[in-house]
């Protein structure tokens, strides 16, 4: 049927069967706030003392200001060991703390003191979706129960507590406290009613704070920062315009590796220059130091809200301040969710991926009822939003973007990176090569044979953007279109590399694929000279559209590629000029990613510049794309896809690799970054790479890997030298490619 001319009449039957039987995913909400009330005196603070930063090196928040002769301190740090939230409030002068602390929420609770240093704040969830005017009346809740408990403790010798009003905390003329939260619910998975849960969170929650009892500020600090840096502090990135602060011949071996040191939030050297400032100048300065900011900072975010055992980070990671946020705070799978976790391999955080692994697992079990169901088919499906109980089957709204069943193969093209970056086998054994299988059975099943004999996805769209049908209307239903084929490509490309890996060559799933591998459609070149979006050349009624879905196969996909592919890689850089400049932050982001996959650095760098623009959050509707104040990154409104996204990509501008080969400095913007060095990035085949260069030049680069060995060709501006890579050894190199030292890890 699809196969046939005027598809414009489609749309409203695909929205009637494949949505009358699903509901919306739901809503990540905030579970409340913790309110500090000082006293008016505070409003009296001396302007120019008044400081705050986020120091990416210890993940500490700080804010100065002085009153008079007192100054005013706090510190926060948020532990993933000891899974606290901590404040110190403390105050120069003895006996000048007093303060007032409450916790608050905005769904149906009940906050009150606990004895006399203590808060918990019990609350629950709608069973459902209602209005939130009406979310304090919600008092018979089917949804998650939640608690929190705030601990309060004061500088000993000095200073009163009171409680007032049964819920407030009131500390008088001490020198220091320190506020501990910690908080629980009654989730217990994606497949467990909350009504039916047997979990208390307020016990759960004071057994918590019972097991850190005896741990100081100094302790818990200690803890957060051993936990905190050991991640952050593989990767450091220095660059610089002018050769004055070149960085010489230091050595590459990791155990010279110095710490990132002064990076914060609150600027440069020069103290009174302000976050929001640095990116106003960025258009005239173009300062390198902030892109090395922005960098880590995506890094910070990643460490920050994506760890073993959490949840996977959404459409705005964790940091959500509304009861309905933006597009409810949820899993979409057509870019965003993805791009959240590109920096987690190149950027050396693999870690932090385990959540989306677990993630995927989660979505496969519901993923298999979805395909039978839906579409009588095995394996299983998982289409463009889901939320924490792992949605697999259609969101409600209209097939632009809700009928797209390829979240879930997305997804598993992140398996096999994450086997090609680690070559852990045991990872693909158990982990990846199962929930590939069962992703591959249901992209066999979905194809069918269309024009010509090839393999073709029937209906399909490309995510959200419509097409002038030969109706003459606007439509978005068609047949193959080429991200569809591009994702099938690279899952058939990577379940026959897992079967090589693991010898189950003969397993018929994988017979299947090499049979069917050949027969998939083919990308194709539109007249323009651009790739063709659909199978067929349709007029584009929106060529600026913020979605460049057809170029998947170049990135993140790897089936474009300027060696083996030039044609297509002019279409994809066709499309890019056609596309334009313009659009969210994550369009933005996958844009530079595409340029610097091209290894064209002039055109990476000016979508990397384009993202730097300061967002008015009073009038943000006035911008596409840009950064708010803090450096979260904006669509508008706020979403962290780009500022994830932008680690990656500038880790992409600098290295590049296959299994067997490493591209040094692919697309260095020469004259802006004339002079740097990273160290600590990934590379595929367990390869952590060091460089540093001068003037645009190549002047030094180390690889090693602690458990892999491996011939690696590498590869800088047309030279190709092959090299063995040996398991705890450090091998350097000079710009020539010439091995020039070997030592021990």
């Amino acid at each position: 049927m699809l196969f046939q001319s005027g598809m414009g009449g489609l749309e409203p039957w695909c929205g009637v069967v494949w949505h009358q039987k699903n509901s919306n995913s739901m809503v990540y909400q905030l579970l409340g706030d913790i309110n500090l009330e000082f006293d008016d005196s505070h409003l009296e603070y001396a302007e120019e003392s008044y400081s705050r930063e986020l120091d990416l090196d210890t993940a500490t928040a700080k804010i100065k200001y002085s009153v008079g002769d007192v100054e005013y301190t706090r510190e926060h740090f948020s532990s993933n060991p000891d899974q606290v939230i901590v404040t110190k409030i403390s105050g120069s002068k003895s006996g000048s703390l007093t303060f007032t602390v409450s916790l608050d929420s905005k769904l149906h609770h009940n906050s009150q003191a606990n004895g006399k240093n203590q808060i918990i704040i019990e609350g629950s969830c709608p069973g459902k979706r209602i209005s939130p005017k009406f979310l304090s009346l919600n008092d018979n809740p089917k949804g998650i129960q939640f608690s929190a408990v705030l601990d309060l403790q004061i500088s000993g010798g000095s200073g009163v507590i009171h409680v007032l009003d049964d819920k407030k905390l009131r500390v008088e003329g001490c020198d220091w406290a320190v506020l501990l939260l910690v908080a629980s619910s009654s989730f217990e998975g994606p497949f467990s009613k909350p009504s039916d849960s047997k979990r208390n969170p307020t016990s759960e929650s004071l057994n918590a704070l019972n097991s850190i009892r005896n741990l100081s500020y100094s302790d818990l600090y200690a803890h957060h920062l051993d936990d905190y840096q050991n991640l952050f502090h593989r990767v450091s990135l220095q660059l610089s315009k002018s050769s004055k602060k070149i960085l010489g011949d230091k050595t590459l071996e990791p155990k010279k590796l110095n710490p990132i040191s002064s990076l914060n939030l609150r600027g440069s050297d020069d103290a009174l220059v302000s976050t929001a400032d640095r990116v106003k100048s960025f258009k005239t300065d173009e300062d390198p130091s902030f892109v090395e900011l922005l960098f880590q900072y995506g890094r910070y975010l990643l460490i920050s809200c994506s760890r073993v055992g959490t949840q996977v980070a959404n459409l705005q990671g964790i940091w959500n301040k509304d009861i309905e946020p933006p597009w409810d705070g949820a899993q979409h799978l057509n870019i965003n969710l993805q791009m959240n976790y590109w920096p987690s391999l190149p950027c050396n955080l693999r870690e932090c991926q385990e959540p989306l692994f677990d993630y995927t697992s989660s979505l496969s079990i519901n993923g298999s009822k979805t395909a039978k169901v839906n579409y009588e088919a095995s394996g299983w499906v998982v289409h463009q939003v889901s939320d924490i109980w792992a949605k697999t089957s259609p969101d409600r709204g209209q097939a632009v973007w809700a009928l797209w069943p390829m979240g879930g193969a997305w997804l598993c093209t992140h398996l096999w990176e994450h086997y090609t970056y680690t070559m852990d086998k045991d990872f693909l054994k158990n982990k990846a090569y199962p929930l590939l299988e069962g992703c591959t059975l249901f992209l066999l099943d979905w194809l069918i044979e269309g024009r010509g004999g090839y393999l073709e996805t029937n209906p399909s769209t490309s995510p959200e953007h419509m097409f002038i049908a030969p109706d003459g209307k606007q439509a978005s239903v068609s047949y193959s279109s080429t991200m569809d084929i591009s994702i099938i490509k690279e899952v058939f490309s990577a379940i026959l590399s897992a079967a090589e890996v693991l010898g189950r060559t003969q397993d018929a799933v994988v017979q299947k694929v090499r049979e069917a591998q050949p027969r998939l459609l083919p990308t194709k070149i539109a007249r323009d000279g651009s790739i063709m979006e659909w199978a067929q050349d349709f007029e584009d009624p929106e060529v600026h559209h913020r979605h460049v879905s057809h170029l998947f196969g170049l990135f993140p996909g790897h089936t474009i590629t300027i060696e083996k592919t030039p044609d297509l890689c002019k279409a994809v850089e066709n499309s890019l000029y056609k596309r334009g400049e313009e659009g969210p932050g994550w369009s933005t982001m996958w844009k530079t990613a595409l340029w610097a996959r091209l290894h064209n650095s002039e055109h990476a760098y000016r979508m990397v510049k384009h993202l730097i623009d300061l967002v008015d959050p009073d009038h943000e509707a006035d911008f596409e794309g840009g950064l708010y104040s803090n450096l979260f990154t904006a669509h508008p409104p706020f979403q962290i896809d780009a500022n994830f996204g932008f680690s990656a990509a500038v880790a992409e501008m600098l290295v590049q690799s296959t299994i067997k080969d490493l591209y040094l400095l692919p697309a260095l913007p020469r004259d802006t970054w004339a002079n740097g060095c990273v160290k600590g990035l990934k590379a595929r085949g367990g390869v952590t790479v060091n460089i540093c260069w001068k003037e645009g030049d190549l002047h030094e680069v180390g690889l090693w890997s602690k458990d892999h060995s491996s011939i690696k060709r590498l590869h800088y501006r047309g030279s190709t030298v092959t090299t063995n890579i040996s398991s705890g050894r450090i091998y350097t190199f000079n710009r020539q490619l010439k091995r020039v030292r070997t030592t021990c890890l």
